[in-house]
């Protein structure tokens, strides 16, 4: 009987680059503009302990209207600009970093018109939609097939996703990760993508795209608090994997009703 924990334990190329690694943050509303800011400070943070830190590309096509207000990280002198434009120049000014902003949709006629800022080392999706999710699995798994190296090799998807009091995040590889041998865990180089494992869910979800006219509406669909707790936790996550270099646990299941969070191990 195998009573081994299972572990995933990082690429290498995350913990010892030669450049910036390569970010690709999918969705800059509730849980994306939460997750920018998030993301900022795992950059300082990095880089502060001899690490190169994170180079950051931002992908939405909306722009900023008053329902967003108060539960994404937007100002009413924002309202009609570009989300990705807004926040990634807020950051570029508050942390001196030089990230960049793509002004639509993360696609396949973006990534093919955009190769440039198309691949990257991790891929952090914040989309409502099943059919987005989906989009983003097809692009990722060409990648997969694929034999780049160094900054253009696409490693690892992180998948956040939340209903009105409840929300996920799921880890996983795009690349096949080079474990090594460990007398004291069971080594787990590949984490299943979130469209393959929990594809009879997302088949059941019933994708909702109407816009919200005020915060009070969109508060009704989304709980103030819910993108926030769902960024921080996964920020943390991805903080976890850069400073201990491996990980048991490859997302989780949050319910803020309750207050209660349930990790997903690695297996």
């Amino acid at each position: 009987m195998n009573t081994k924990t299972a572990m995933h334990f990082a690429h290498s190329y995350l913990l010892r680059p030669y450049n910036p690694l390569t970010v690709n943050l999918i969705g800059a509303g509730g849980t994306g503009s939460q997750m920018l800011t998030a993301l900022a400070r795992i950059n300082e943070s990095l880089v502060a302990l001899g690490h190169p830190g994170l180079q950051l590309t931002l992908f939405d096509d909306d722009t900023v209207s008053e329902a967003n207000l108060s539960r994404q990280l937007f100002a009413t002198c924002e309202l009609g600009l570009p989300k990705a434009v807004a926040l990634v120049n807020r950051v570029n000014r508050f942390f001196g970093t030089n990230w960049k902003a793509v002004t639509k949709r993360f696609n396949q006629k973006t990534v093919s018109r955009l190769p440039e800022h198309g691949r990257a080392n991790i891929f952090i999706s914040c989309v409502d939609t099943v059919a987005a999710r989906y989009e983003i699995a097809a692009i990722l798994k060409e990648f997969k097939n694929t034999h780049e190296t160094g900054r253009n090799r696409a490693l690892y998807w992180m998948d956040c996703g939340n209903a009105q009091y409840t929300g996920q995040v799921i880890l996983s590889t795009i690349s096949d990760i080079l474990q090594p041998k460990s007398e004291q865990f069971e080594p787990v180089g590949t984490l299943a993508f979130v469209t393959d494992e929990f594809k009879p869910l997302l088949d059941k979800e019933v994708d909702n795209q109407e816009p919200s006219c005020s915060l009070a509406e969109a508060l009704v669909k989304q709980d103030l608090f819910i993108n926030s707790a769902v960024a921080n936790l996964g920020a943390s996550l991805l903080w976890q994997l850069f400073r201990e270099g491996m990980t048991e646990n490859r997302g989780f299941f949050l319910n803020l009703k309750d207050f209660r969070t349930q990790p997903l191990k690695v297996a």
